[in-house]
């Protein structure tokens, strides 16, 4: 037998002392007591209900992490709801008819849209509109408002809204997905192409979620920082229930869960369906999201079913009935929604005595009533009650668990279907079952056009002064996007002047010279506080810390600890108004914190300068989508990719060196990138940066944001060269750094273009070729390729339209004599970018293929790009020309280890 005090299996709290074990066993009995006379399910009970109270009496015993299938509010808890539910329900219907109306107009022309997300979430959004959105209209029209993170496939519903509120019409309606004319609607939430209407890029599905994290936490350290009060802000985040198996989706729960974000509301739709069937057919994603959820330390409410429901859980005195719904799996509930009551006695209700029993009290259309349409997520005061214990919720974010059907008010066809997702127009006569259903005026003489058409009670309407007079009361217009432009002076020349100066005999990186910049733009008495050092975990690497004790690093609770390194100089600081951003290795949430700070300017009216500091090639090539979106979200600021370049990172091999960030970065519209080689061109190129996207005439500040690859290869900084034309070259993209010496008309001349570190080989190859082969070659600094390939588009685009205009790198290379050989440490299609505005013969060497571990030098080596592969490539295209014997190529080869 089992001692009676000490269970028969291994515990931790076997290796704590226990003062009392015999009413320790005591308490063991009374639960086995229970159990074997009242059944497990009122033992569980029971244990329920004796932790929540220890809970509630401020004991400290761990969280449950999952709760019955239930609502978390009972129906006797929920508020009373403020509005008039009938007017709201009218508000929903138009709106409802309307986005469904505007997709199938559309599908005339095979644009498609999403119809059966809206459908099934119109109340979710319709009560935040009613009665908890903040508009950006209060205090003077400078008011933040909240942020809003909109559902993706939900944006006709946001578009029939704003067609009610009058800021859209039935012409806008009906150019939907059709942009091309400079009027139409996107197809989801893009503020690049509807920048009056939405804020947040959503539809990239992961991305919603970890953005709206960071925002709110952003909109914290905006506060803390005395950047401007933004305690009166709300993030909402509108998602999927098949979203959340984006990674994205759950990267960021446990930062928002420790620093106790309880000005951020996730609101999941939980339709058991993604795009092409259940989300857990075999499970239930309801539970295992509140498990993740409460397990990062969030509020979890869950409103899953309806008010037709309360009469039956009442008859549940057993417990078969939550236990029948916490067993059944999510496709089959998902079959209930679509079967007739037969079954549903057959295979629910028949799985137990007690549920036969329960059944048996009930009639058909009650049964169909639960199965088929109440859902918490369809019912106005259940998500009333929702949103207010979620703004009410103290010291942790919420989520909300919040159960519809997919399709609803669409009819059979489309309610709960597998196939919705992609269903993107009704027919005649589920047109007419809608507006049955949602009991809206509209003739049957008005359905019988092949158009269905938009509907709307008016302007003068009370559903339309309605909708208006709660949005005025709430602050306005919801969502927007507001603007108000803010140009910021002009840092001093001082920080500037300092690196074009060179380093004299100091040999130092380009990564070291971009921070010293920034440190010194830091001091500003300006602009230094708008600046936002974001780096994930690498700011030793960088050289960053120098920043720790003048800056700080940002968190909400300052720091609560003696860090270890507190007699040095440079020690670990902490503090809750810090100015540093370190994420630890998350480059999504640095890049999810940057988009938050590179946006401020519109979405609090306070631009901020943030630069993000990332190592290698996990910027671009781990974080595209982000960019993609921050590009959408008309950010800007600066990205730093360190450690920069193929070569570079000695014994870093395949998966750290980077050779083609810069091809990716040239696919996104708004990067402006550049390759500097030299501290003087990281300035010039900072400086006109800051000018452009920050300066101080606000009407001419642009929407896009800097990309600079900076190394950390030590060299002595040159001065820049004095003459005309050197900035200039810099920001296009091309100069002349080193012309040959002087040489006789008959010298082979060749032109050597290189950008990054790459100069450095280039220079040396000068050299050689001009001291042991008698070949005379002008270096050039090519800080841009792209901007370089950008400009001459440009300059084709106009010849198109009858304009004469020359690329600038035409013009910049204009009469050098010789081929032209571009190095780079990146692969060959960066600078090939270039060759087809290029007159001269065209070559390049590049560092194509992964990367590998060992020296700089044997890697430069491997790749052909060190200084004596760059001699042997340059005689060769001379060779060519007839200009140099070929045998010197060989005996070049030869000489070098070459051949």
């Amino acid at each position: 037998m089992p001692d009676p005090v000490r269970p028969p299996y291994p515990s931790e709290l076997d290796q704590l002392p226990d003062r009392d074990p015999q009413e320790t066993g005591e308490w063991r009995e009374s639960l086995d007591a229970v159990a074997a006379h009242a059944g497990d399910e009122r033992a569980a009970y029971l244990v329920r209900r004796t932790v929540e109270h220890a809970q509630h009496s401020g004991l400290a015993v761990p969280a449950l992490l999952e709760t019955e299938y239930v609502n978390t509010i009972p129906t006797s808890a929920e508020p009373a709801f403020p509005g008039d539910e009938a007017m709201e329900s009218r508000i929903t219907a138009w709106n409802r008819w309307n986005a469904a109306a505007m997709v199938t107009r559309g599908s005339r022309q095979g644009l498609g849209g999403h119809i059966a997300t809206f459908a099934s979430a119109a109340w979710l959004y319709e009560t935040g509109f009613e009665h908890f959105f903040k508009g950006k209209e209060g205090d003077g029209g400078h008011s933040s408002g909240d942020q809003l993170y909109v559902q993706g496939h939900a944006s006709p519903g946001i578009y029939a809204r704003a067609f009610l509120d009058g800021r859209l019409t039935e012409a806008h309606l009906d150019r939907f997905r059709q942009e091309a004319g400079g009027d139409g609607l996107p197809s989801y939430p893009h503020p690049r192409r509807l920048p009056w209407l939405w804020e947040f890029p959503t539809v990239s599905m992961g991305l919603g979620p970890i953005s709206a994290i960071y925002q709110a936490r952003f909109n914290r350290y905006l506060t803390h920082r005395g950047i401007k009060d933004t305690s009166a802000s709300h993030v909402w985040a509108f998602l999927g229930d098949g979203e959340m198996d984006e990674p994205e989706s759950t990267a960021a729960l446990a930062l928002a869960g420790r620093e106790q974000l309880d000005n951020l509301t996730f609101v999941i739709n939980c339709n058991l369906q993604r795009l092409d069937g259940p989300v857990r057919a075999n499970f239930k994603i309801v539970q295992e999201l509140e498990t993740q959820f409460r397990a990062a330390g969030w509020n979890v409410v869950k409103s899953l079913w309806g008010s037709a429901w309360d009469e039956v859980f009442a008859l549940d005195t057993t417990g078969a009935l939550t236990r029948r719904l916490r067993e059944v799996p999510d496709a089959q509930f998902q079959t209930y929604a679509t079967r007739d009551a037969a079954y549903i006695r057959e295979h629910f209700f028949g799985a137990s005595p007690a549920l036969v029993e329960i059944g048996k009290l009930l009639t058909d259309d009650k049964i169909t009533e639960l199965f088929k349409t109440s859902r918490a997520g369809h019912e106005p005061r259940k998500v009333y009650a929702a949103y207010k214990a979620a703004v009410e919720h103290k010291g942790a974010p919420t989520v909300i668990l919040a159960q519809t059907v997919k399709g609803w008010t669409l009819g059979p066809g489309f309610e709960s279907r597998n196939a919705n997702h992609q269903m993107k127009k009704l027919t005649g006569k589920e047109f007419r079952a809608m507006r049955d259903l949602l009991e809206l005026p509209i003739p049957d003489s008005k359905l019988d056009d092949e158009l269905v058409p938009y509907v709307h009670p008016g302007p003068d309407s009370p559903e339309v002064r309605y909708l208006q007079e709660r949005r005025a009361e709430l602050g306005g217009p919801a969502p927007a996007r507001k603007v108000h432009p803010v140009g910021l002076p002009s840092p001093a020349d001082k920080p500037f002047d300092v690196l074009k100066k060179g380093s004299g005999s100091q040999e130092i990186a380009t990564t070291m010279a971009f921070v010293r910049l920034v440190k010194d733009l830091m001091r500003d008495k300006e602009t230094g506080k708008r600046w936002v050092p974001i780096v994930p975990d690498e700011a030793r690497t960088f050289g960053m810390e120098s920043l720790f004790p003048s800056a700080g690093i940002y968190s909400p609770l300052g720091q609560q600890y003696d860090p270890v390194d507190r007699d040095q100089l440079l020690y670990y600081k902490e503090a809750k108004d810090g100015q540093i951003l370190n994420e630890g290795i998350t480059e999504a949430g640095s890049l999810a914190d940057f988009t938050a700070a590179a946006t401020s300017y519109a979405t609090h009216g306070e631009p901020m300068i943030p630069f993000y500091i990332f190592y290698s090639m996990f910027g671009f090539q781990r974080t595209a989508d982000q960019f993609w979106a921050l590009a959408d979200q008309l950010g800007r600021g600066f990205v730093i990719g360190a450690t920069a370049g193929r070569t570079t990172m000695t014994g870093e091999g395949l998966q750290h060196a980077d050779g083609h960030s810069h091809l990716l970065a040239s696919t996104n519209p708004a990067v402006i990138s550049y390759d500097p080689a030299f501290a003087y061109e990281v300035g010039v190129i900072v400086k006109e940066g800051l000018r452009r996207m920050y300066g101080p005439d606000a009407a001419a500040q642009e929407n896009v944001f800097y990309y600079l690859t900076v190394y950390n290869e030590t060299k002595v900084q040159p001065p820049m060269p004095e003459g005309e034309g050197v900035e200039e070259g810099i920001l296009k993209g091309l100069y002349r750094f080193k012309e040959a010496e002087a040489a006789s008309a008959d010298t082979p001349r060749i032109q050597l273009l290189s950008s990054g570190t790459a100069i450095h080989w280039v220079l040396e190859a000068q050299r050689i070729l001009a001291e042991e082969w008698g070949v005379a070659a002008d270096v050039w600094s090519a800080p841009s390729w792209t901007e370089l390939r950008r400009e001459a588009m440009e300059c084709d685009a106009a010849a198109l339209r009858g304009e004469e205009r020359v690329p600038y790198v035409t013009r910049a290379l204009e009469g050098a004599p010789g081929p032209v050989l571009a190095v780079s440490d990146w692969m060959r299609a960066v600078p090939d970018q270039i060759s087809q505005w290029v007159e001269q013969d065209w070559a390049s060497l590049g560092t194509d293929g992964f990367g590998l571990s060992d020296t700089r030098e044997a890697a430069r080596r491997y790749f052909g790009v060190d200084a004596e592969s760059v001699v042997v490539a340059a005689l060769s295209r001379l060779a060519r020309r007839g200009e140099v014997k070929a045998e010197d190529v060989r005996r070049a080869a030869e000489k070098y280890g070459l051949a």
